[in-house]
Formats: C-alpha cells, sequence, structure tokens
C-alpha cells in the first residue's frame, strides 16, 4: 500500500548516438519510414513502468531525462550544408520535452572522428542522481557493455534499472552488412530488459496508441530532420570518383558518398570524374552524411 501511495521518480538517460543510429534505422529502412518520437518514447516509458513495477500511471513520472553524444564542432558543421540547422531543430525538440543535453567534443585520431568519454560522462551523471537519491528507477537507452559497472553499483544502492534496446540488421547502399546487438552482459544485469524491436513488430503495435505514438507524424519535423527532402537545400560539388555503381563528391571534411540509384536525369552511366553536380544532403541510419538527388550541371 505504502508504495501505491508514492511516487516512482523516473530517471531517462540516452546514448545519444545510439539513439540516432535506431531512429535513422526506422525512418531509412524500417517499413515504418518514420522516426521515432522523443514524447512518444516517454509516454511508453511511462506506461511499461507501471506495468513492471504494478503502479499506475498515474504515480509514475520522469523527474529528470538526460541526453548524452558527441558534436562536431560549430566550423565543420557550416561546412557540412544545413547540419547546424538540423541540430537546432533537433535541440529544440529535446528542450520541449525537457531533455537536458550533454554534447561532448568529436576529436579526429589517426584520420577517424572518434567520440570520446562520452559514455563515462554518462554513466557519472546517473550514478550521482541515483547516490543523492533522486530517482527511483534508472531508464537507460543503449545497448554497450561498457555501462555494466554502471548497472552494477546503481543496483547496489537499490536503485532498479530498466534498459529500451534494439537488436537488427540489414544490407546498406554499399552492399555491406550492419548489425546492431545489445550486449547480453548488458541484460543480464538490468532489473527490465525491453527489446524494442520485438515490441514495435509485435502483434498489438499497429493498433496500439501507445505504441503508434513511439514514430513521430508524417508531417512537419522528425528529430531534427526534415521529414520531406523537398525542402533540403541544393549544394553543388565536384564529382571526386566513380566506381561500380557508386561514387564520391568532393565536398569539405568528408567526401559525400552517392549510390547509382541517386542520380537524376542523365543517369549514372552518364557521370565523369571532374563534372559538376547539384544535390542535396541526407543522413544515413548509420549517422553518416551522403548525396542524394545527384543531378550533373550542364
Amino acid at each position: 500500500m505504502e508504495k501505491q501511495s508514492s511516487l516512482t521518480r523516473i530517471g531517462v538517460f540516452y546514448d545519444g548516438n545510439y539513439f540516432l543510429h535506431v531512429s535513422n534505422y526506422y525512418n531509412y529502412v524500417h517499413p515504418r519510414k518514420k522516426r521515432l518520437s522523443i514524447a512518444g518514447l516517454h509516454e511508453f516509458i511511462l506506461h511499461q513502468v507501471s506495468i513492471s513495477e504494478g503502479v499506475s500511471t498515474d504515480l509514475c513520472r520522469i523527474s529528470d531525462a538526460h541526453y548524452f553524444r558527441g558534436r562536431v564542432s560549430a566550423q565543420e558543421a557550416a561546412q557540412r550544408g544545413n547540419q547546424l540547422y538540423y541540430e537546432r531543430v533537433f535541440d529544440d525538440i529535446l528542450m520541449s520535452e525537457g531533455l537536458v543535453t550533454h554534447y561532448y567534443p568529436i576529436k579526429t585520431f589517426h584520420g577517424k572522428r572518434e567520440e570520446k568519454n562520452v559514455d563515462v560522462f554518462l554513466a557519472l551523471e546517473a550514478y550521482d542522481m541515483a547516490v543523492s537519491g533522486k530517482m527511483d528507477l534508472l531508464v537507460l537507452i543503449a545497448s554497450d557493455g561498457d555501462f555494466v559497472p554502471l548497472i552494477r553499483k546503481i543496483n547496489a544502492i537499490g536503485v532498479k534499472v530498466m534498459l529500451l534496446c534494439w537488436d537488427f540488421e540489414f544490407t546498406n547502399d554499399e552492399g555491406q552488412k550492419v548489425i546492431t546487438r545489445t550486449s547480453q552482459a548488458l541484460l543480464r544485469e538490468v532489473s527490465y530488459p525491453v527489446r524494442m524491436n520485438a515490441v514495435i513488430d509485435g502483434r498489438t503495435a499497429q493498433s496500439d496508441p501507445v505504441l503508434i505514438n513511439l514514430f513521430v507524424p508524417d508531417e512537419g519535423h522528425a528529430n531534427g530532420r526534415p521529414a520531406s527532402s523537398s525542402i533540403q537545400e541544393t549544394e553543388t560539388g565536384e564529382v571526386l570518383s566513380l566506381k561500380n555503381g557508386y561514387g564520391f563528391i568532393r565536398y569539405p571534411n568528408n567526401n559525400l558518398f552517392f549510390h547509382h540509384t541517386d542520380v537524376l536525369d542523365e543517369g549514372f552511366n552518364e557521370l565523369e570524374t571532374g563534372d559538376m553536380v547539384e544535390f542535396t544532403i541526407e543522413q544515413k541510419h548509420n549517422g553518416q552524411d551522403v548525396a542524394k538527388n545527384v543531378r550533373k550541371i550542364i
């Protein structure tokens, strides 16, 4: 009776790069062709916690929500088309849902850009909230086994953990298999593992309002990317290289990949190295910017 008369305070912690990867998968690969909704996900969390804890949803509250991700510099983002605008739109979405954002610089090591210590900062923030008694249950949106020590420490002080995770695989435009799997060690440590891909593809997903609301509506903006590519600005660049069925366009900092199916008008076979083309930029399931709607400039 005492449990049912007190609030269950929920802290939600996002591994932002993982969340973006999953959202891109549903937008570009999955048959739903829609992005995940922050508001819908929080509604789902409240219902899931109420079921798992055996309490009314009226007594479940998300008291804190934190979003952690690495971010390129403003200068680099400004050189990559509309990325600064897209990031600001997504920041507006996070702000409107009450999320606290934690951005850390992406640095280049041996020619490869990497996020450094983002997981550590997430773990420190979550542990600090747990030991200070600010939450009764932690909801972690992640898949990395590096979070296992965090879960063990939080469990030791009596705070339960719910994990929202996705497992899926597909073949990308370059013919490479992309596999996303959740750490089994992480799944074993949490109190409430929720395999979201199974939930979303389940029999009741098409009729349950809570599951339907996991995805953004068709109109408007979706988690920082326009729902329609028709409002994207056109960029121009030089064809850097062409291979069997794909090529690259010279673009500041990171040359852009394009697939032969994304070439308009004359078609891929009419392009030559050095040709000037116009194109739009979209973000793939893995967060990589690619060229779309490629057209040769006559």
